[in-house]
């Protein structure tokens, strides 16, 4: 999925906590939305099964998303063939989805 895509969804749930983001994006008419949302609870659970310092599940949801950006990835190159000979590129491009979640 492009960046510019997932942009659009990640900019809505800056600076919310985990539980109002999980929330808005189950919600989000977006199909970036269950990606993101992929992402969010992977970082929820890697919080809460951490081995220095563990946090419960209902402590996880009262913490902020403080980063969440989507960098540009590979892009996938191929070729739309057409009349004449000629032939139209399509480029298939992904996105690297990253987010930060802290208690500050």
């Amino acid at each position: 999925m492009s960046p510019r895509k997932v942009r659009r969804v990640v900019n809505e749930i800056r600076g919310k906590s985990v539980g109002e983001a999980d929330t808005m994006l189950r919600f989000m008419p977006f199909a970036a939305a269950r990606e993101v949302w992929k992402v969010l609870n992977s970082a929820k659970y890697n919080l809460v099964n951490h081995e220095k310092a563990p946090v419960s599940e209902q402590e996880a949801d009262d913490f902020k998303v403080v980063e969440a950006f989507a960098d540009q990835g590979p892009t996938l190159k191929r070729i739309q063939p057409h009349a004449r000979g000629r032939a139209f590129p399509i480029l298939k491009r992904s996105s690297h989805i990253t987010i930060v979640i802290s208690d500050v």
